[in-house]
């Protein structure tokens, strides 16, 4: 525990301030016009399997500009129309970015698009992700059409030192994570802060050169992957986030016992699933009800949980954010 006091006593009972912020300072009848300012894949390597793309946005003199906390997202509005002729609705991209934007003067948005490409099961016709495609296909320069931010609950705390946090992403989930541990970066680092990144591949890793730069250059902050269909030099069998945290249950115990700890989950809708479910099988009673309230008919049935069961059944504290999609 720091020497520092806490701000108040919610913040002694271990529950987070979420700070008030704005959202919806651009409307989808009013977006602005941002221009592409970089574009680059951001996986490990050009040989993964899908094609994942960083992309920076300048919103300088626009209503965007310095508008956003890290955590929340920002709309796109990709152009044409959908099959019945009406304009297509606008998407919801997480912000990479930290507070502050890339540069620190609130002009650079940024984001992580994968580029959606599947077969329809019953014609057999290519499927293209209408605007992550769209994004992914922009050069430097390019206009784009945007809203927002939007957010209010999956942001750091009021008083971000008052805390430790545990990151837990899959795929493009490591958006928010990338721009939260910048925030953390500009305090100096002040809490220890995991990061745990899930993928298929190693290729799959995201900004995996700059995080990993980040785990030995700040003390407090480690980053540990977890790769679920092929063995790695780092890694002797297959591993899912959740697998992670018990493979290093020596530093995730104690962390997860202070009252200090903040969970973050973001990425793949059922992610969530698997993460409770070892947080059931790892922690004693009194730790894990910092985290979860389970409904008693399922609390000794943790192999026959079902994602259904949340939030009826299964109901995360607010020591937990989730964002899955």
């Amino acid at each position: 525990m720091s020497d520092a006091a806490p701000t108040n006593a919610s913040e002694l009972a271990g529950i987070p301030i979420i700070p008030a912020v704005d959202q919806h300072h651009v409307k989808p009848n009013a977006p602005v016009i941002g221009k592409v300012h970089a574009t680059y894949l951001c996986t490990t390597s050009r040989k993964a399997a899908g094609f994942v793309r960083h992309i920076e946005i300048d919103v300088s003199g626009t209503a965007l500009e310095n508008a956003w906390h890290a955590g929340q997202s920002f709309g796109v509005i990709p152009p044409g129309t959908q099959s019945n002729g009406n304009p297509h609705k606008l998407r919801l991209y997480s912000i990479a970015a930290p507070t502050g934007g890339e540069t620190g003067d609130g002009t650079i948005i940024t984001t992580t698009v994968k580029r959606v490409v599947d077969e329809h099961w019953d014609t057999h016709k290519l499927l293209e992700g209408v605007c992550s495609n769209y994004l992914c296909d922009l050069n430097v320069g390019d206009e784009v059409t945007l809203t927002g931010p939007v957010g209010k609950r999956f942001l750091l705390p009021e008083n971000p030192a008052d805390h430790d946090y545990i990151f837990i992403a899959t795929g493009t989930g490591i958006a928010p994570f990338r721009s939260m541990i910048m925030d953390l970066i500009k305090l100096g680092m002040p809490s220890r802060t995991a990061l745990l990144m899930g993928v298929p591949y190693e290729s799959d890793l995201l900004y995996d050169q700059t995080l990993t730069g980040w785990a030995k250059e700040y003390e407090h902050f480690s980053y540990h992957t977890a790769v679920s269909r092929h063995l790695t030099s780092n890694q002797t069998k297959k591993l899912y986030v959740q697998d992670r945290l018990s493979e290093n249950f020596d530093q995730f115990g104690p962390m997860l016992a202070s009252e200090r700890t903040l969970l973050y989950i973001c990425g793949i809708a059922g992610m969530e699933l698997g993460v409770f479910q070892i947080l059931a099988r790892l922690l004693e009673p009194e730790q894990l009800a910092q985290y979860l309230h389970l409904d008693p008919e399922i609390a000794n049935d943790i192999d026959n949980w079902e994602r259904r069961m949340i939030p009826k059944k299964i109901k995360k504290t607010k020591r937990v954010f989730l964002e899955v999609y």
